[in-house]
């Protein structure tokens, strides 16, 4: 019997795609069983796709390339959700990355070598206590406990860690602890913060005991986990961190003036801040730093050379850049402080129909003043229609968000917050003084992000303009910033959910475009507007042309 397009199993032996990736070719004996059931040709393929996915991801954690494997797993998990092989390997990804990150950062690891086990603990209690008050959910304190362990458990694994506090100690040592540790840290009697704290300092004066280990950063990794235990936007600020995210806020950092990625052991420039001290000295979006003042990033991790490139203001720092065609050159490069640009591409794209773009980058303190300076700008060149661009916007201040979408709607819910203290129970509401009527069209993609796609809802629920494009990320919590008193650290927890204003749950859903848009260069079907393009062409905003042409010729 031949069945070219699926394979026959019994009821007993319809597994998840996950163990049927693992499984990989098997038969069973057809009459075994009657009640048959037959498993489609693309879950086939979806299976080998899944099976390619964690290969290459494990290539990447051979290599200890965490930053491309956390991105590799988080589009994973994106593309084949409820997977629990990725979303593991996505998590031990995380972890590592989140430890390289520390330990690349000069605040962090000044601190730690000056912290004393008191201080350390006291520093995990105040983390509990911000989760106790203001975290989204109910925290479940053994759970907290047991994945501060992996936390812990996986430090002990890497060598960034043992080579700062266990050089030259013994594997089989370490190894021996490993498999004791989840015995010390027993966290099945954890029913308080109180009893955590406990057992965490207990764990950590054990292992200071058999390893020499300094208590101070056993705890810290219990600190981290506690936050990386809730969800992947809460998390612990080191010192640098979160000078980092108040610079974001207020939208200007001391820098060089560059947006980095880290990849293929080097640092991709994927943009340069116009009027930045990277720009005048000519480096440009595309280029690859591949050393910072004689360190190659191969020999101390990007991580690292992007933790060097940060300093005072005023000071400089020698960048050893690779062009596309291969070639590389020495850059000096002065830090200074730099403004980043909420609002870019302010243009009209279309003089004939007055169609006028403008671009979001991120949503901080200065948004909503950049954005009227630019809409009076294109209304004084002949504006009569917007599209504004909101792909690859990560978010940022809810109320920037508010703002924005306040400039276009006039009435009615813009979102609405729930968290599990009243508190941040909020509806934000629009008001009709100072609405811009001009028809308008949204562009999203997958990276559209948590702030803009507060916008973008706004926008689709009150059907005020078209929304062009892929379906957004799916980043529907508000996250609080809130600094310890005990040192000059904090950390970062989702404290709610946000609702658009029909009470759509953005979380793990999205906004879904009025006009969908393929990614690749092929004619759009179905329900969206049909756009021959060019492989190098930009589909979305092609399609967002075609409509806001047709409506202005309509008028």
């Amino acid at each position: 019997m031949q069945v070219p397009r699926t394979l026959i199993v019994t009821r007993a032996f319809l597994f998840s795609l996950t163990v049927l990736a693992l499984l990989g070719s098997f038969s069973l004996p057809l009459s075994a069983e009657p009640n048959l059931i037959r498993i489609p040709a693309e879950a086939l393929v979806q299976s080998a796709d899944i099976r390619q996915v964690l290969e290459t991801g494990r290539g990447l954690e051979t290599e200890r390339r965490w930053g491309e494997a956390l991105s590799h797993y988080e589009d994973a998990s994106h593309q084949y959700p409820n997977v629990t092989e990725i979303e593991h390997r996505l998590t031990l990804a995380r972890i590592h990355f989140d430890l390289g990150r520390r330990y690349a950062d000069r605040s962090f690891v000044e601190d730690l070598r000056h912290m004393p086990e008191g201080t350390a603990v006291d520093v995990y209690r105040g983390v509990l206590q911000k989760i106790q008050t203001h975290y989204v959910t109910e925290p479940n304190w053994a759970e907290i406990v047991r994945r501060g362990t992996t936390h812990f458990d996986v430090a002990l694994s890497d060598n960034v860690f043992l080579q700062q506090h266990l050089a030259g100690a013994s594997l089989e040592r370490i190894d021996a602890f490993r498999r004791d540790l989840y015995r010390i840290a027993d966290y099945r009697q954890v029913r308080t913060r109180t009893d955590a704290a406990n057992v965490v300092l207990n764990t950590a004066r054990n292992a200071s005991q058999y390893m020499g280990i300094s208590p101070a950063a056993v705890v810290l990794e219990y600190t981290s986990g506690a936050t990386g235990s809730l969800d992947p936007y809460s998390s612990y600020l080191t010192r640098a961190q979160l000078d980092d995210v108040y610079s974001q806020i207020e939208g200007n950092f001391v820098g060089l003036g560059v947006e980095l990625k880290s990849e293929n052991d080097s640092l991709l420039i994927v943009n340069t801040i116009t009027g930045s001290p990277a720009e005048r000295g000519g480096i440009r979006a595309g280029d690859r730093i591949v050393a910072v003042d004689g360190q190659t990033t191969k020999a101390i991790t990007a991580d690292k050379a992007a933790d060097i490139l940060k300093g005072d203001e005023g000071t400089y720092v020698v960048v050893t850049v690779a062009a596309a065609d291969g070639s590389t050159r020495n850059v000096r490069v002065r830090r200074e402080r730099v403004e980043v640009p909420s609002i870019e591409d302010i243009k009209i794209i279309d003089p004939h129909y007055g169609i006028a773009y403008l671009r979001i980058a991120s949503f901080q303190k200065t948004t909503s003043r950049d954005l009227d300076t630019a809409l009076w700008q294109l209304h004084r060149d002949g504006m009569r229609s917007l599209v504004i661009d909101v792909r690859g916007n990560p978010g940022g201040l809810l109320t920037a968000s508010v703002d924005v979408a306040d400039k276009f709607v006039d009435r009615g819910l813009i979102v609405a917050t729930r968290g599990r203290s009243p508190q941040e129970d909020f509806d934000y509401s629009a008001h009709q003084v100072g609405t811009w009527r001009v028809p308008l069209i949204v562009l999203i993609d997958r990276n559209t992000a948590s702030a803009s796609e507060i916008f973008a809802g706004a926008i689709a629920d009150h059907q005020r303009g078209d929304v062009v494009g892929q379906r957004s990320y799916g980043k529907g919590s508000v996250q609080g910033i809130f600094p310890l008193a005990q040192t000059r650290v904090g950390v970062r927890l989702t404290t709610a959910k946000f609702y658009s204003p029909n009470g759509r749950a953005i979380s793990k859903n999205g906004v879904t475009p009025d006009v969908p848009v393929q990614e690749t260069a092929k004619p759009i079907t179905g329900n969206a507007v049909e756009s021959p393009m060019v492989a190098d062409a930009d589909a979305t905003l092609d399609t967002a042309l075609q409509i806001a042409r047709r409506r202005m010729a309509g008028r």
